[in-house]
């Protein structure tokens, strides 16, 4: 058990001293040791729990209540004096709400609630403390360099390095604690510490931007704050419990629903689904480290997380429905919206949205199926997102563009980068990696169990998704064959994580029959009380792992990442005559002319005018007919 305390606690301890030390050297050698222990206690703690799990209340949990409480109250009063000092009053009225209904409950009604089981490490939490704290750490790590060529580039904005990197790894304590509690309200605790988190994070560099973008974030994820408020009071008042695994074996009858679709409600506002989604689309004027940590690893897999404890709550049930609803909406929507974006960043943002309603979809589906490939494609979105996010990062300053279309002369500039760059995008839509796995089992799931328009969302969905990443890796190969590549080095600290993450999508495609077996056939066991069976037979399972080594040895073009290619260069067709360089044709009266790709983006078609507005008017039409059945049960 010290070691649980030491994850929950190291990285709280860790960000205090980042804060107060002002030397950047000395700092810079903190984060990177503190990094380093959070990495080793995860798998310490992955290690001695994972194959018996432990259950427990701690000794001193009046102390701890006692502890939230007087953290709930000093966040509130900063929430509620930001607010109305920037004129942004639905925050403060959001903050008035929620924190003396939580206190009134925990003052009064929860002292008779006897809570056996605090703290919960199962299967599924093994997974999450695995994901936040090796891919949190790595971030952590890359923000060190980072950070550091950042203000060299932004020297407009104030340093405040100590600042950003303190909440990171608030951020990664909030976390442990979130996906550790089976208690509620320790639970919304630190559900409201991602937020206050991510509100900080994103308005770092305290632009009009920045500010603005941070308070939307602020507002709808407060708002989800106030639903998940009431679904604890509801919940132990009603039925006198407060841990989560006691809820989620309940028979999903009405006023089971209320307190589960208010729940669910606060999942969608931090997942970012529609039409929540504008939070997370703003979160990307904040520096890169922290883009990574809130769409990959932490904030938004906080809401999908909830949902898959839920999972058993929903499938057929009104809730289940409406959630499913959601889920297809953003999936399909933020797909095709993804194909109109050129900046890397915001189809990477939409990327996410997307992802998450897939995630969405599967979990909300409910069936042991459609769970296996909702966890998977959360440990799978999780790594390659990441990479992403942080090889976009490191183009940015190499490049000077974040734009696709600039992204051509990136071999000219780092070979190794565009090799990272190139298996994080494979990670996400090819054969055999990992996110095409889980969707094909996703596709398999919502056939047995008979969801139609589930099956036709995702295969629309798919397809936009084939078209945006294709793009994308397209523009990153148009010049594989230049001749005199520029040599670019970028810190290690950027590297090494990057490095790190690019073999993880590799090992985790090799190993997702070892999660299936050890990881998520127990966990689906004991959940729904069946012995559960892997969705993809033996046979697929080695076509996948022949087609990955296949793709390892086969393709020695990619000698040339690592050095000069010594192949001759064959002149392709261009517009005009090839001058011999494959950069440059005679055009029109023999003048020499560079040649040009561009993608095509089908604004006119998909772009976010156009289909925004419709989809968040869709789901807040479901959200409605949720709201409706909410109250149609209250006064039953």
């Amino acid at each position: 058990m010290n070691v649980i305390y030491a994850l929950i606690l190291f990285p709280l301890v860790a960000s205090i001293i980042i804060f107060l030390v002002r030397n950047d050297e000395v700092r810079n050698v903190i984060v990177k040791v503190s990094a380093f222990i959070v990495a080793v206690l995860t798998i310490c703690v992955f290690a001695q729990f994972f194959q018996n799990g432990i259950s427990f209340t701690p000794a001193f949990e009046e102390v701890i209540n006692v502890i939230i409480m007087a953290v709930e109250v000093v966040v509130a009063a900063y929430i509620i004096i930001t607010g109305l000092k920037n004129k942004k009053y639905l925050v403060s009225v959001f903050a008035v709400i929620q924190t003396p209904l939580i206190l009134w409950f925990e003052f009064t009604r929860e002292r008779s609630i006897e809570v056996e089981n605090s703290i919960v490490f199962d299967k599924l939490t093994a997974i999450m403390v695995l994901i936040i704290g090796v891919i949190g750490s790595l971030i952590c790590l890359y923000a060190v360099g980072y950070m550091r060529t950042y203000h060299k580039h932004h020297k407009e904005f104030k340093d405040r390095r100590n600042f950003f990197l303190a909440v990171l790894f608030l951020f990664l304590s909030a976390m442990f604690g979130l996906v550790l509690s089976n208690n509620l309200t320790w639970l919304y605790f630190c559900w409201e510490l991602t937020t206050l988190c991510s509100y900080l994070l994103i308005g770092y560099t305290k632009t009009e931007e920045a500010k603005n973008n941070s308070f939307r974030a602020l507002t709808i994820n407060l708002a989800g704050g106030v639903a998940f408020a009431a679904a604890i009071v509801f919940i132990g008042m009603k039925f006198g419990t407060l841990e989560l695994s006691v809820l989620t074996k309940m028979e999903p009858e009405t006023m089971v629903l209320i307190p589960v679709f208010l729940l669910s409600f606060a999942a969608l506002t931090k997942s970012a689904q529609l039409p929540f989604s504008s939070w997370l689309l703003g979160a990307m004027v904040a520096p890169t480290p922290s883009s990574a940590l809130l769409h990959s690893a932490t904030m938004v897999k906080a809401g999908v997380y909830l949902i898959i404890r839920l999972a058993p709550l929903l499938g057929l049930s009104a809730v289940g429905l409406i959630v499913t609803g959601i889920g297809c909406i953003t999936f399909l929507a933020c797909s095709l919206i993804a194909i109109t974006q050129s900046d890397a960043k915001k189809i990477l943002a939409y990327s996410t949205l997307a992802n998450l309603g897939l995630i969405v979809i599967c979990a909300s589906v409910g069936t042991q199926e459609s769970i296996w490939a909702a966890i998977l494609l959360v440990i799978f979105h999780a790594i390659s997102k990441s990479l992403l996010f942080l090889s976009v990062g490191s183009i940015e300053h190499q490049i000077g563009s974040r734009n696709v279309e600039d992204m051509d002369i990136l071999l000219h500039v780092s070979r190794r980068l565009s090799l990272y760059m190139i298996i994080g995008i494979a990670g996400m839509f090819l054969a055999p990696f990992g996110m095409l796995i889980s969707k094909w089992v996703a596709m398999k799931a919502f056939i047995d169990s008979n969801h139609i328009v589930t099956v036709v969302t995702i295969a629309f969905g798919s397809a936009a998704t084939l078209l945006y990443w294709t793009k994308w890796m397209g523009k990153l190969v148009s010049n594989a064959n230049v001749k005199n590549p520029k040599k670019h080095v970028f810190y290690a600290e950027e590297e090494i994580p990057i490095f790190i993450q690019a073999t993880l999508v590799v090992v985790s495609c090799l190993s997702f029959p070892l999660i299936s077996k050890y990881a998520l056939i127990p966990y689906l066991t004991d959940l729904y009380g069946t012995k559960a069976i892997i969705p993809i037979g033996t046979s697929d399972v080695k076509i996948m792992i022949t087609m990955l080594i296949m793709l390892l040895v086969i393709p020695i073009s990619f000698i040339p990442f690592y050095k000069q290619d010594k192949r001759r260069i064959v002149p392709i067709y261009m517009a005009g005559e090839n001058t011999g360089d494959n950069e440059t044709f005679y055009g029109f009266a023999g003048e020499k002319q560079k040649v040009e790709l561009s993608n095509w983006y089908l604004e006119s078609y998909f772009g976010p005018k156009r289909l925004a507005f419709w989809s968040d008017l869709l789901a807040i039409c479901m959200l409605s007919a949720g709201v409706i059945l909410l109250i149609g049960g209250l006064a039953k």
